[in-house]
């Protein structure tokens, strides 16, 4: 028996979120208008157990394997991207919380996951804040960015550089300690309420702290051996195909009420051109992805670590996954024509894609940084978050 565990809740859990898929379809316009989720789409994801996607199996949650957890944000992602997105960065949270923090960290915020109670989790982990030994802890100050969902958190995890220990942290706090910004005024994903926040001096107990790079891992199997950026490729790579597969979804259904009319450009023979290369876009960039992550898990499965070039693939599949979606959005706005301005599902996935596209993880750098190691121009270099270091 390998080390990988598979999570054996994961068909019952696609048949619970296929069931609610109508709730966060019905959901995604009036949460676009109140700019985060709607109660209803909050209470069907926790219903569905959808948060336990990644939290230890000791502690009751599914810890699905890499694959599994794609096809999981795959699924809520094609509903309604904004869902989808703030959905995969609590999810993740909350669940590498569970494994990187020690016991009495877990015994305060996960009392009892398998009758619902525990933390949600949401933030982020780049650009750290400031943190300050004292006794018993961290006082933290800063400015962070982007913390998707968190409307729906009870718990914010957060980076903070301490100058005096040299150590770079993420510290876990209540979210009533931390003052959000109202300014995601945004052009898509407005669902997700990916606000900034401020707080200031605020005290962490040293037990809800953990290391940003090579945290120990107190509690569930290989997959945690991965740590917060390749989890975050799992994530962003499930968006990215959920929202590819609901545009052309979106596309089908707009062609079959154009078709037969008149002049209709879907009747064209370019037409069937561009949607059968769109097609075959999403479905080489998922099989691609799908390849890079099989591989990944025979490496966690057998206990190796992952290489360079491992991660390179990791990084470089889910940038290849989101410009290739990207191409698509372009391909179905080209073809519904002005059917594409007006508001819809249609528009706003146009708007979510292109919100979706300036995320950090799948921008310029980290192609051209994917590209010089294969290029075999940095043997020797390790990836560090998004950057090649060595």
């Amino acid at each position: 028996m390998g080390l990988l565990r598979t999570g054996e809740e994961a068909p019952a859990l696609a048949e619970r979120l296929d069931a609610i898929a109508p709730v966060l379809r019905d959901g995604a316009e009036a949460g676009e208008q109140r700019g985060r989720l709607t109660d209803e789409v909050v209470a069907a994801l926790r219903a569905s157990g959808a948060f336990l996607a990644s939290v230890p199996r000791e502690l009751g949650g599914y810890e699905l394997a890499p694959r599994q957890q794609i096809e999981v944000i795959e699924r809520v992602s094609r509903a309604d991207a904004s869902a989808g997105w703030a959905y995969m960065a609590v999810q993740i949270a909350t669940g590498t919380t569970a494994a990187y923090l020690g016991p009495e960290a877990v015994r305060e915020l996960y009392p009892d996951v398998p009758g619902g109670e525990h933390a949600l989790v949401a933030g982020q982990g780049t650009k750290p804040g400031t943190a300050v030994r004292v006794d018993g802890g961290y006082r933290i100050s800063g400015h962070w960015h982007f913390a998707s969902g968190v409307p729906m958190a009870s718990h914010v995890h957060t980076a903070a550089h301490c100058a005096e220990t040299g150590e770079s942290l993420i510290c876990t706090l209540p979210v009533e300690q931390v003052q959000l910004v109202d300014n995601w005024d945004v052009l898509g994903l407005r669902a997700t309420a990916s606000h900034d926040y401020v707080c200031e001096d605020v005290f962490v107990p040293e037990h809800r702290t953990n290391p940003t790079i090579g945290a120990p891992v107190h509690l569930g199997g290989a997959l945690y051996r991965l740590g917060m950026p390749n989890m975050s490729g799992i994530c962003h790579t499930g968006w990215a195909l959920g929202l590819g597969r609901r545009i052309l979804d979106e596309l089908r259904e707009l062609t079959a009420a154009k078709t037969g009319a008149s002049g209709a450009a879907v009747d064209t023979d370019e037409f069937h051109a561009a949607y059968a290369h769109a097609e075959a876009l999403l479905r080489s960039a998922r099989a691609w992805a799908m390849e890079v992550w099989a591989d990944v898990e025979a490496s966690l499965d057998s206990g190796t670590p992952l290489s360079t070039e491992q991660e390179t693939l990791i990084r470089l599949s889910l940038h290849h996954a989101t410009r290739s979606v990207h191409e698509i959005g372009q391909t179905a706005y080209k073809w519904a024509a002005t059917a594409a301005l007006r508001r819809g599902p249609l528009q706003r996935c146009f708007r979510d894609l292109h919100a979706g596209t300036q995320h950090v993880t799948c921008g310029p750098v980290v192609q051209q940084q994917c590209g010089k190691w294969l290029a075999g121009l940095a043997p020797d270099a390790e990836w560090v978050f998004l950057s090649l270091r060595g």
